[in-house]
Formats: structure tokens, C-alpha cells, sequence
């Protein structure tokens, strides 16, 4: 343990479980139907509303191998080869053969794909992919259904929820062992203010940290929650510097700061071309598979015609869909399109890369344990070895499903026994020293600027200056060093002080790797370096919260217990 914890009051209510599951996409809410149907007594905890999350969000659809003709082995080469050298094999494998089955059990849960004249699943194509093995449903609308079904499931099976809840801090025992979360409840309601859900097993399923860029795919609630908490905790997260930039962003303006619209990889799979403001088609020649290629190629090849040509952003070009098309298959994005002021049946839509998808996260084993016993994490919180430095198009929602399932499979034949928390508020004398509300703006504007698309050791360090001197400022206030009165907790200065703590780990990773790496593009470094590089970055926070940096003698992870 750490001794770290975030500044919070202490808990004033407490409820007890067998399993409490923090966040409530694909990832979570699979592992609690799954827990809930072994006889667990299950406890779901959110930040907001059930359907609030990531999944909901996700427009192309999920990879399996399917169709006809497809089989993992093609899935895994293809999964492979986006993860640039760093993926788990073991971790794909797992994946990409466990996947299809647990596909088919989505869909008993109650999720509809979209299905040919003949009754079979619809498959479509995405960057990467040499085949059509992409499930959707609603044409671009494969979250938002999948996330139906799952809330739907867990309604009916009356598991406890607890929304609009922000989780805190990591309860543990005497021996170090999980025993349960810290959480603060935003409203009135059955529970209110912080309390406590007392477990023996916690699983994250938080989702990603697009929120420490200034602008991004995901939603507001995406701030490095459970990465924060997990390293808080003292468990290890690995490959953080691997941040994919999705290349197709609806452009809104340089200006423009928060959730930004996303057109998905799969306009680009229905044949989309990539423009410049001259109607040239840039990717051809860049890659085999041109617009398809894997997602780090197309982002780069887009920021370097941006350069090249001094231009905000590139274009899009589907007008060929005709409209018939664009409303058939892509309601969502022409909606969104068109809420904006574009007509993509009628013009290039303009499109410039944005944070997208953390491939690292809390690392662990291809049963989701974390180094913290009794802790797991799944989904985009976790660093399983599957993605590697970028991650392949739509292997996010199947990594979820399929690991899960492994995760509630793991927990329901240990069935470790509740034990007493050791480490409440109050147990240990220097919490965290909360930022002011207000950070958040300068720690995005930092991360933007230094630790975007492009990187340099130059850029990697004003950013690392940056953040430094933010994490002084928020002690000194703590403190009454600066004079200035010290921040009220709350939810916002907590989101903001998980944000500053991801952030200095990722900027901390990425001046370590020295190379240039799937989404990791150092323009300094522009070569990939295997000799030293084919190496993952584990990292820790010291007691006196700074980050210290491990990398692995190999390309494979070492265990997450000792003894395995």
C-alpha cells in the first residue's frame, strides 16, 4: 500500500457484498449480471446514470470472428499487427477465440445486431481488419444497443445499484487485501454523501481518461477514476503513454474543448475516402489497406498533411453514399453532422484526430487480478496485453465481454471471505492535496500541448513542468503556504486531482519511451527502436506520490502474484 488516499470525509453510511463493480458499461455490467447468476451478492456502483458511460457512445460495432470464411487465427495476426509489437499473445488469443461464443451470449442477453436479407449477423470492415467481422446494430448505434440490453438485464435482475456515485479510494485490510470502495454519492437518495460498499472483491470497470486532453471522443465522465484509484492503492499500470487519437473527429473548431462527435471507423469501412482541401486522397500509398490502415497510420498521415499544408483539419468524403445510405446505415453521425451545420450527403465532412482510447491502464492477468489482491479491472481501466501500442478497431466492447466473463468466472470459484477495512478516512495522516476545481482546464491545455498526437522531448517536459508545478501549487494550498484557502472536497476537485495524477503518469511513461510506437508518435524519435523498445512500462506512485517508472526485461508481462 501507498498510504495515499484522496482528502474526503468519512464515511457516514456502509453496506456489505460479496462484489462491488465500479462502472457501468460492457465491461461492468457483464461481470455483475455474471457474479449475480453465480450467487454472489452484488453490488453495481456508477457515476452516473447506468447508461452514462463509455459503451453507449461507441458507433462502429464489435469484432468476432463470424463470417464465413473468418477465423480467430485471422483475427489474432490482424490484432497483432495494430499492437505494433507489444501485444500478450496469450491475451489475443484468449480474446479473439473466447469472443465469438461470448458475442452469441450477448445477444441471448437480449442485444440485436443487424442481420443480412437471410437472417445472418451484418458484418462490416474497420482500420485493420482484412476482414468483414464487425457485429453492429442501428447501423452506427452498436453501443447504445448493447447497452439496452445489458441495463435491461440487470433491471430485471434487481441487482443493487448505486448511481450518480463517485468512486473514492480503495478499502483494505490489515493484510493489504481488498475489503471494499469509498464512494461519494451526488444527490439525495437511499445513500448520500460518502459512504462505503464493504467487499472482498472490487472490479473496475471505469473506463477510460479521454477527459485529461482538451478534447475528446468520450464523456464527461471519463476522468482516470479507477486508474487513480488503482494506483492510489499501490497496483501497477503499464503502456499509459499508448493513447489512441481516433483519426476521424468531427472537426468543431481549434477552440473547441470537451466531448467532440465521432465519425466512425466504419464510413471509412463502407468506402469513405480521406481528403485535403484539394480533393487529394493522401492515404493512397501510405499503407495497403490505405484509408483502412491501422488507426496510429491514418492519425499520423492526417496530422502530417494538416502540417504539411498548414490546415486545422483534412475531410472526409462520403457524398457517394447517396442519402438513402447515410440515413440507412449512419443515422447517428448524419444527425450529428447536420446538427452542426453539415450535410455529408451533400459535403466532405471536415475531420481532425482527437483522444479516443487509452490502450494501457491498470495492468493485469488474463483473469483480471491486479497486483492488489482481491482487486480486478476490466474494460478500458485495464492493461491486458490485448491492444498492445494501439489497439484495433472494435476489440474495446469484445475485451470487455470476454474478460468479464473470465474476471466473474475467477471470483465466483474463490468466493473469498469479508473482511474488516483497515484503511478508512482517517487511518493515515497525508491524503492527497486536492487541486482546485479551476486545474482542470490548464492540466488538458498541458496535455494537448505536450502529449498529443505529436510528441517530443521538449514538448513531453514543458508538459511534465506544467503538471509539477500544478501538484506544488495544490500542497501549498493545502498547506496555507500559498495563502490561499485549501480546496473544499468535492466532486469536482476530486475528478481533478485524478486527472492531474493519470496525467503525470502518462507524461512520466511517455519521456521514457524514447522511440516512436503505434499511437505513441514521438517526433523527435520518429524510428521504432526493437532492440530496447519491445518493452512495457510498468509504473507505480511512491509514498511521496511520484512516479517511478519500471520497464520489463521483455515484450511479456511479468505475473501479477509472485507466485505464478
Amino acid at each position: 500500500m501507498t498510504g495515499i488516499r484522496l482528502t474526503a470525509p468519512a464515511p457516514g453510511w456502509a453496506i456489505d457484498a460479496d462484489v462491488v463493480v465500479v462502472g457501468s458499461g460492457v465491461a461492468g455490467l457483464t461481470t455483475a449480471l455474471r457474479c449475480a447468476a453465480a450467487g454472489l451478492d452484488t453490488v453495481v456502483v456508477t457515476k452516473a446514470h447506468l447508461d452514462d458511460g463509455s459503451t453507449r457512445w461507441a458507433q462502429g460495432g464489435i469484432a468476432a470472428a463470424l463470417g464465413e470464411g473468418d477465423t480467430p487465427e485471422q483475427h489474432l495476426d490482424d490484432t497483432l499487427v495494430a499492437g505494433a509489437g507489444l501485444c500478450d499473445e496469450a491475451a489475443v488469443r484468449t480474446l479473439v477465440t473466447e469472443g465469438p461464443d461470448a458475442v452469441r451470449r450477448l445477444i441471448s442477453t437480449g442485444a440485436h445486431f443487424d442481420t443480412t436479407d437471410s437472417g445472418d449477423i451484418a458484418l462490416t470492415r474497420e482500420g485493420g481488419h482484412h476482414r468483414r467481422r464487425i457485429a453492429h446494430a442501428g447501423g452506427d448505434a452498436t453501443g447504445a444497443e448493447i447497452s439496452r440490453a445489458l441495463v435491461g438485464a440487470v433491471r430485471e435482475a434487481a441487482l443493487h445499484t448505486i448511481e450518480n456515485a463517485l468512486v473514492l479510494d480503495l478499502l483494505t485490510d490489515a493484510e493489504g487485501r481488498t475489503a471494499g470502495v469509498s464512494l461519494h454519492v451526488m444527490g439525495e437518495g437511499q445513500h448520500d454523501g460518502v459512504g462505503a460498499v464493504r467487499a472482498p472483491s472490487v472490479v473496475l470497470a471505469t473506463g477510460g481518461m479521454g477527459q485529461v486532453f482538451s478534447a475528446t471522443t468520450n464523456p464527461p465522465v471519463s476522468t482516470g477514476d479507477g486508474v487513480a484509484l488503482a494506483l492510489r492503492a499501490g497496483a501497477e499500470v503499464s503502456d499509459l503513454e499508448f493513447v489512441q487519437f481516433h483519426p476521424t473527429v468531427l472537426f468543431l473548431g481549434a477552440d473547441s474543448e470537451g466531448q467532440q462527435p465521432l465519425v466512425s471507423e466504419a464510413v471509412r469501412g463502407e468506402g469513405a475516402h480521406l481528403v485535403d482541401g484539394d480533393g487529394v486522397r493522401f492515404m493512397l500509398g501510405q499503407h495497403e489497406l490505405a484509408e483502412l490502415a491501422p488507426r496510429d497510420i491514418v492519425a499520423k498521415a492526417i496530422t502530417r498533411r494538416m502540417l504539411d499544408r498548414g490546415a486545422e483539419h483534412m475531410y472526409l468524403d462520403a457524398r457517394h453514399f447517396g442519402a438513402a445510405m447515410w440515413e440507412q446505415r449512419f443515422p447517428t453521425i448524419l444527425a450529428a453532422c447536420r446538427s452542426h451545420g453539415i450535410d455529408p450527403v451533400t459535403e466532405p465532412i471536415p475531420v481532425a484526430p482527437a483522444a479516443h482510447y487509452a490502450s494501457g491502464g491498470v495492468r493485469t492477468d488474463l483473469r483480471g487480478r491486479t497486483t492488489v489482491p482481491g482487486l480486478y479491472a476490466c474494460g478500458e481501466v485495464a492493461c491486458t496485453g490485448v491492444h498492445g501500442a494501439n489497439r484495433l478497431a472494435s476489440n474495446s466492447l469484445l475485451e470487455g465481454l470476454v474478460f468479464a466473463e473470465r474476471i466473474a468466472a475467477d471470483i465466483a470459484e474463490a468466493r473469498p471471505s469479508r473482511t474488516e477495512p483497515a484503511n478508512g478516512p482517517g487511518a493515515w495522516d497525508a491524503p492527497v492535496p486536492l487541486p482546485a476545481p479551476e486545474t482542470r482546464a490548464a492540466i488538458q491545455r498541458a496535455m494537448t500541448r505536450g502529449a498529443g498526437v505529436l510528441r517530443s522531448a521538449d514538448s513531453l517536459a514543458a508538459a511534465a513542468e506544467e503538471l509539477e508545478a500544478l501538484h506544488r501549487d495544490a500542497a501549498d494550498d493545502a498547506e496555507g503556504a500559498s495563502g490561499a484557502k485549501a480546496v473544499v472536497p468535492g466532486v469536482d476537485a476530486w475528478e481533478v486531482a485524478n486527472l492531474l495524477l493519470v496525467s503525470r503518469v502518462l507524461v512520466a511513461a511517455a519521456r521514457d519511451r524514447e522511440e516512436t510506437r503505434g499511437c505513441h508518435w514521438r517526433e523527435d524519435r520518429p524510428d521504432r527502436d526493437d532492440a530496447h523498445g519491445r518493452r512495457h512500462l510498468v509504473v507505480r506512485i511512491a509514498p511521496d506520490r511520484t512516479p517511478v517508472v519500471h520497464r520489463t526485461e521483455t515484450a511479456a508481462f511479468p505475473p501479477v502474484r509472485p507466485s505464478d
